[in-house]
């Protein structure tokens, strides 16, 4: 049996098991549905669930490290769920796809951008 920050940092979910630590203090890791302590053991067949951002992984633990290898190793050390895999894709296509058309504004309009709008949306003036 590992720690929990020890298997995080291992399975490459974050950086240092500093982060690592944080996250999990922070609520942000879940050991088989419940909140945990960074020190928590993790066996084979636990259920972990872990949130980074806006990411999000199922994983069950299949095997242990406490050294922290290539990601190909750390990819061996948990399976992550069907239904975890799809949700994230879709984040990714999503995230990737569908930028804010909102996400450069910032603040109100300026005076001449309301100008401008209306221009855009005012009726023809006859003259």
């Amino acid at each position: 049996m590992r720690r929990l920050d020890k298997w995080l940092w291992a399975a490459r979910f974050f950086k240092t098991r500093s982060l690592a630590q944080q996250a999990v203090a922070g609520g942000r890791v879940q050991l088989n549905g419940e909140r945990t302590k960074p020190a928590h053991e993790v066996k084979a067949g636990d259920m972990v669930v872990v949130r980074v951002g806006d990411w999000r992984w199922e994983v069950k633990v299949i095997a242990l490290s406490d050294k922290r290898g290539p990601a190909e190793e750390a990819r061996k050390l948990y399976d992550e769920t069907e239904a975890s895999r799809a949700e994230r894709e879709r984040r990714g296509d999503l995230r990737r796809w569908g930028a804010e058309p909102a996400a450069t504004l910032k603040g109100r309009p300026t005076k001449r951008d309301r100008r401008r709008l209306e221009d855009l949306t005012s009726p023809p003036e006859d003259s």
